[in-house]
């Protein structure tokens, strides 16, 4: 449920193509830019952070990006976080969110990507095929840990397992729903109670994804996967199983 879209292997195949960092250098200057420069007290910044770290970024570049979100660098840009909607392959709802440098050059791409397969729509136009939801991704070493009961202490709405693949062995993992203005308490509380955080951010939850045959499935797959290639795109939020 509360996963976003993730194409097996996608980051693999960014890195060859050094997308990835690019990626998580836009997303440091932009959590940065919202939430300040400590990332102790940005639980945003901090995941950024460490899986900028993960994809082996160089600390220069990390701190850079900090300063450059956070207007101390001379050379600093502004990067804003633009959001586009509409329809892909067989009427699947997607939203796209974008960290931009220039709206001018993201917004002719975005509509040419969905031209090949889908159908751009207004601003808003998804509203009533996703909510929006914080979600914090988290996993434990304490495999005896009750994530429900953290759930009902940290405040969080919900509570689910993450995939498989995403938990480390001996570990387990699970994914809080909060309400938007609740994120960064919960992520704060699970912290503390020794969590520890894999991504915590908003995101589009779709209220009721479509299921398709293994070949409808493809098409939307392989239209997902365009867009996720485009260099400005940080996340894509489809309404498919």
């Amino acid at each position: 449920m509360g996963a976003q879209w993730k194409q097996a292997g996608r980051e693999a195949a960014a890195l060859k193509k050094g997308q990835v960092v690019g990626k998580l250098v836009r997303e440091i200057m932009v959590a940065a830019k919202l939430g300040g420069a400590d990332p102790d007290l940005n639980a945003r910044l901090a995941v950024a952070v460490d899986k900028a770290k993960k994809a082996s970024v160089t600390k220069d570049t990390i701190e850079r990006a900090i300063k450059k979100g956070t207007g101390q660098d001379a050379e600093a840009m502004t990067i804003e976080q633009v959001t586009y909607e509409g329809f892909g392959p067989h009427k699947v709802p997607v939203i796209v969110e974008c960290q931009t440098d220039n709206r001018n050059r993201t917004a002719p791409d975005m509509r040419h990507l969905f031209g090949k397969g889908g159908q751009l729509g207004q601003p808003g136009s998804m509203n009533f095929f996703f909510d929006r939801w914080g979600v914090v991704e988290a996993t434990h070493t304490d495999k005896a840990r009750d994530p429900e009961g953290d759930a009902i202490e940290a405040g969080a709405q919900n509570v689910e397992p993450l995939e498989a693949e995403e938990i480390p062995e001996g570990a387990i993992g699970s994914r809080f729903l909060t309400d938007t203005k609740d994120l960064g308490a919960v992520t704060k509380w699970l912290k503390a109670a020794g969590w520890a955080i894999v991504a915590s951010e908003m995101r589009f939850i779709a209220k009721t994804p479509v299921e398709l045959g293994e070949a409808d499935r493809k098409q939307v797959v392989d239209f997902l996967q365009s867009l996720d290639d485009h260099d400005d795109v940080s996340h894509v939020y489809a309404g498919l199983k």
